[in-house]
């Protein structure tokens, strides 16, 4: 199993990472282990996370999240399905079924 998230930051950012154990890795967020850009913006709470049955799947749809506006992301934390397709900057920045 892996996991997509997306945390949001003391500074109201979004971050969006990938991993394999969800629990572990939100841990080492909030303790600044996480990485720079997290460790900086302290502290941080899961605002959205998707179970892949791979690694490969979810690191797919984590580069695809990176490229996503700020409003799109958070439609999908609110879980407005609906809204995503009209917040597509492009075509492929729809995920499979949009």
């Amino acid at each position: 199993m892996a996991y997509v998230y997306i945390l949001e930051c003391a500074d109201a950012s979004y971050y969006v990472g990938s991993t394999r154990n969800l629990e572990s890795r939100l841990w080492q967020h909030q303790q600044g282990l996480g990485g720079a850009y997290t460790s900086a913006r302290l502290p941080v709470r899961l605002a959205y996370a998707c179970e892949f049955a791979s690694v490969v799947d979810a690191w797919g749809v984590e580069r695809k999240l990176h490229g996503w506006s700020r409003a799109k992301r958070e439609a999908l934390i609110r879980g407005d399905y609906a809204a995503l397709p009209n917040l597509a900057r492009h075509r492929q920045d729809r995920l499979p079924g949009e």
